[in-house]
């Protein structure tokens, strides 16, 4: 049988662990990148188109590739913790292209970065861009302060970020698209915020999602509920943590973690990146048998990147995730709405 884009990152990984350490960053990057391919390198070979098209391809990882699907390897044994229960952009975009109708359901991105953190463009170029591929708003969920690594932002330059919000909106405004300020929130290990509730409060939707001690192997339960007890945050940003190829991402009994969720009336995040892909199918079918709301958001850090809602999207398809239980399905003044009602 053909070897999908998954295979191919499985056999990528693989090779990164056997080749001499000049190649390694290569073929890990090349792994990683297979998961967004929008298009089967298989339907490319087969078509004789270059591989190279394919992002993160250089000749030489090409020769490999081809070499492979003339010939596919046996995949013999199961990929480890971290690359496990992962999907890619093609198959993704299969799913969605045969439920047209959530495309329209789906109404915004919510979580995404602007030079305000660690994001490459404006918030107006991230709503422009957003706008194009058919969203009616977004929400701009920049880092928060105790995140130095990723630029979080202070009080006082989150007041600013308000400011600059109004103005894309007011600019905007005739073409009825809206930018919700908002916030990604760093959580602690204990559960709470770095940020004041006062200086939240302006906010249409905050996220709260940890950073840290993501690598332990115990059970972090009890983390989960700390912070689902937090009332300064709405939606717990890519709740595991993991990240394809480097860390499985934390462990938890997770009936008890979204019936807590459940009870705070909070919602639990699909985080679209490819490398992300958090919460994914397996446990958002889980979340739904205890009726959590859900928001989508790509973590899109560059208008590239916003193409990622589709995995999301796959993933609330596959879960059997109700659209009414969807944050992204309701209007802006809704989301707004229901977050003041937390």
């Amino acid at each position: 049988m053909a070897l999908t884009n998954l295979d191919i990152a499985e056999l990528l990984a693989r090779t990164a662990e056997e080749v001499e350490e000049v190649k390694r960053r290569a073929y890990r990057r090349a792994s990683r990148a297979a998961l967004a391919w929008a298009e089967e390198a298989a339907e490319i070979f087969e078509e004789n188109r270059p591989l190279t098209d394919l992002y993160g391809i250089g000749p030489g990882l090409a020769k490999r590739l081809k070499g492979w699907l003339g010939d596919p390897p046996d995949l013999d044994g199961l990929p480890p913790e971290s690359r496990s229960g992962f999907s890619t952009m093609a198959v993704a975009r299969s799913v969605v292209d045969a439920h047209p109708q959530w495309r329209n359901d789906i109404k915004a991105d919510l979580q995404m970065h602007t030079t305000y953190s660690d994001g490459t463009v404006s918030i107006e170029e991230m709503a422009l861009a957003s706008q194009a591929l058919g969203r009616s708003f977004v929400a701009i969920t920049d880092h928060s302060v105790g995140l130095k690594i990723a630029g979080g932002m202070s009080p006082e330059v989150l007041a600013l970020q308000a400011q600059k919000v109004a103005l894309v909106n007011e600019r905007m405004a005739p073409s009825g698209f809206r930018v919700l300020h908002a916030l990604e929130m760093n959580i602690s290990p204990t559960g709470e915020g770095d940020m004041e509730a006062e200086v939240l409060a302006p906010l249409d939707l905050v996220l709260g999602s940890f950073h840290s001690n993501l690598r332990g192997g115990e059970d972090q339960t009890e983390r989960y509920l700390a912070a689902l007890d937090n009332p300064t945050f709405h939606v717990l940003g890519h709740p595991r943590g993991r990240m394809y190829g480097t860390r499985a991402g934390l462990h938890a009994d997770w009936p008890r973690v979204f019936a807590a969720a459940a009870s705070a009336g909070k919602a639990v995040e699909i985080d679209c990146n490819p490398n992300r892909q958090d919460l994914n199918v397996e446990l958002m079918r889980l979340a739904v048998d205890f009726d959590v709301y859900v928001s989508i958001g790509t973590d899109a850090h560059s208008t590239w990147e916003l193409q990622f809602l589709d995995l999301g999207i796959a993933t609330a398809i596959e879960a059997g995730v109700p659209p009414q239980r969807i944050l992204n399905c309701m209007t802006a003044e809704e989301v707004i709405e229901w977050a003041r009602a937390r």
